[in-house]
């Protein structure tokens, strides 16, 4: 490589490192400020500010399109309220993650006195999740706050293994993770020891959770409201792999838009093929389909600024 290159190539990687670490800073020390402030209060404001800001990005733009081909019926103000209430949760979701682990769930909670409430029958399935002494995957969707259903695991001792995406920036990443730590039970982050990792988890009976719902360029075809997209085949695998039950679970932001309900289903069947192994792609369609299900239930706390189609 030429003298004049080699400069230029390390002038580069100094000035992202740079930039990196300022990022970095910015997003520690907002962190920080946010967990200063009254939990309430602060996702109202920035619940306000996304629906401001929300509009002029270019994600609009994408979310608007999802949504008129998933829901042709819905009319312009109907797709509008929808966006709305997408950039208002998301709003919500960055402030709350500051304050995650201190979420109040109470047990019993007979007054719904709680910040995440349950009803008696998902109490009775987490409960059985618990103790049943068997192995089990979990997938949950961008919903409400997704990083919730980890809190609950964890706070109701349910030995569970979170695989997550590790952010970018090192110091985000680093921020984040102290956060999450000791209250969203053991972390696993994407990469390629993490199928080996996970499947340890499920031959000693733990737990193992995931969310399922974003595009996958080397996914399975599924179909997502009438239409073709890729889904991440990682959960179907290690159920095939570790034959054990798999639930879905979710959170649905509450009226007050401050409080939120958990939910766990009953084992969703796996599809198998003529063998009696689990099909992959039917069992990912399954799962699929329970996840729209849940999402034209609450349009408004899914993440439909994602380009989930492609």
């Amino acid at each position: 490589m030429p003298p004049s290159r080699g400069l230029a190539h390390r002038a580069r990687r100094y000035a992202k490192a740079a930039a990196d670490a300022t990022l970095g800073w910015l997003a520690v020390g907002t962190l920080r400020l946010l967990r200063a402030t009254n939990r309430k209060r602060m996702a109202d404001f920035s619940g306000r500010v996304m629906r401001a800001l929300g509009p002029r990005l270019k994600e609009h733009g994408i979310g608007r399109a999802n949504l008129v081909a998933a829901f042709p019926e819905k009319s312009p103000a109907e797709i509008d309220d929808i966006l709305d209430g997408v950039w208002d949760n998301l709003g919500r979701v960055a402030a709350e993650l500051a304050h995650i682990d201190r979420l109040q769930i109470l047990d019993p909670d007979p007054h719904d006195l709680g910040d995440i409430l349950y009803t008696p029958q998902v109490y009775e399935r987490f409960q059985q999740l618990r103790t049943d002494g068997k192995p089990a995957l979990i997938f949950a969707a961008h919903l409400a706050n997704w990083e919730l259903p980890a809190l609950v695991a964890s706070k109701y001792r349910l030995d569970t293994t979170v695989l997550y995406r590790r952010p970018n920036i090192g110091a985000v990443s680093d921020a984040v993770i102290k956060i999450r730590q000791g209250s969203m039970g053991t972390l696993v982050a994407t990469g390629l020891d993490a199928p080996v990792k996970l499947g340890r988890v499920l031959e000693a009976g733990g737990h193992v959770a995931m969310l399922v719902d974003q595009y996958y360029v080397n996914g399975v075809d599924v179909t997502f409201f009438g239409r073709r997209c890729k889904a991440n085949p990682f959960i179907a695998r290690l159920a095939r792999h570790i034959d054990c039950p798999i639930h879905g679970t979710r959170m649905v932001r509450l009226p007050d838009r401050h409080r939120f309900r958990a939910d766990l289903t009953e084992a969703i069947e796996p599809v198998r093929d003529a063998d009696g192994r689990i099909d992959i792609a039917g069992t990912m369609q399954a799962i699929t389909s329970v996840i729209e299900g849940w999402v034209r239930e609450h349009p408004e706390q899914w993440l439909w600024v994602h380009r989930r189609w492609r």
